[in-house]
């Protein structure tokens, strides 16, 4: 509900209960202390991954140049942005985890011998943790922005293998034709 912009909670549920009447999405709780219900993809809802990351690429090419006026999503909007524009043929031998926290959400990425899972939360031990604003980070992610620049002027905060976040950043840049 967070990351959707101008939707009702009873047009919200709508939706979700058609993707699980379609078996796209499954139901669960959490178990204590959480004990949330959430949504998580079927295998036939992950089926379309790479169908969405290719409507992605393609979408990218109409998205404005990012400044400092831009309007950014919330940030769990953009999960999937370093895989759609990932470079799995050189990242073979590459075996890192990377923890992000960008505002107020913390996303967790994983690239292991060419593969990149993404997931929200906290991740167990990373490599390197980057906190930065949502504005930094897609600056970081275009290229606009140099991670040791923006850690010497304040920007960004690592913990961690300043190296990692650079390779982590290299291996999903974003095209030259967005954020700039």
């Amino acid at each position: 509900m967070d990351g959707l912009c101008d939707i009702s909670t009873n047009l919200l549920t709508e939706r979700l209960k058609s993707l699980e009447q379609d078996g796209l999405v499954r139901r669960r709780t959490l178990l204590p202390p959480a004990a949330s219900v959430v949504y998580e993809l079927t295998p036939v809802g992950l089926a379309l991954e790479k169908t969405l990351l290719e409507l992605g690429k393609w979408g990218s090419q109409f998205m404005p140049p990012m400044d400092e006026e831009s309007h950014f999503l919330h940030p769990g909007s953009y999960a999937l942005t370093p895989k759609t524009f990932f470079r799995a043929e050189e990242a073979k031998g590459v075996n890192e985890s990377y923890e992000l926290h960008i505002d107020n959400e913390i996303l967790s990425f994983r690239i292991q011998d060419g593969e990149l899972r993404v997931r929200q939360g906290e991740t167990a031990r990373p490599d390197v943790r980057l906190y930065a604003s949502m504005a930094n980070y897609m600056a970081l992610l275009g290229g606009a922005l140099e991670a040791g620049d923006a850690l010497a002027k304040g920007l960004i905060r690592v913990e961690g293998d300043l190296e990692a976040l650079r390779r982590f950043l290299a291996l999903c840049r974003l095209p030259e034709t967005i954020g700039g």
